[in-house]
């Protein structure tokens, strides 16, 4: 059985973002996936052709003015020629975000990258995570410590750069990234038995 396919196709403002997807991308490799990251305000023909192949697409963009960046929306619109043919049906879809609040509208990112892979015919993989630091014992550094449910959220302080994404944060995205690898492996198993 190969290796499942997954590509990380993200926005990236300032940095923040992207430190993010490469920590999907480094729980995907660790849990043996080929994986991909794919700048959907650079993408190519290529990258495009990457994602058309994929088993799972996380997608990854900052949570700006209470949705998704303006350059990630470009690109939802664009699969649309995907969408027409139902081109991603039946592939595995998460996400991840960033903002600069706690909550900052996070959860509304994440509601449109679901609808988003809803209307691809793609299957949402939760975090699968409890909330971290929702008790007097627990720690900011908890995996999971702003409480999202949908998919990975990270929180960085407006002043800071790349270098200022939380740990925990890095680590719940890493989490996310062998989760969507360790379910693509459980469907191709299937398809495999079926």
């Amino acid at each position: 059985m190969t290796a499942p396919v997954l590509s990380i196709a993200y926005h990236s403002g300032y940095g923040h973002t992207a430190v993010l997807a490469e920590a999907v991308r480094a729980g995907a490799v660790a849990a043996g996936a080929e994986a991909h990251l794919i700048k959907v305000d650079e993408i190519t023909e290529e990258q495009w052709g990457i994602l058309d192949r994929s088993d799972a697409i996380v997608f990854g963009s900052p949570t700006y003015m209470g949705t998704a960046s303006g350059a990630f929306h470009v690109f939802g619109e664009a699969t649309s020629s995907r969408w027409a043919g139902q081109d991603w049906s039946g592939k595995l879809a998460a996400g991840f975000t960033n903002s600069g609040a706690k909550s900052g509208d996070k959860l509304h990112t994440l509601q449109f990258f679901q609808t988003l892979a809803a209307q691809h015919g793609m299957h949402w993989v939760n975090l699968g995570l409890l909330p971290g630091w929702n008790s007097s014992t627990a720690s900011e550094n908890d995996l999971n410590r702003l409480g999202f449910f949908a998919g990975a959220a990270a929180q960085t302080d407006t002043d800071q750069g790349p270098e200022g994404v939380h740990k925990a944060d890095i680590a719940t995205a890493e989490h996310l990234g062998r989760r969507v690898t360790e379910t693509a492996w459980t469907f191709a198993r299937g398809r495999v038995a079926a």
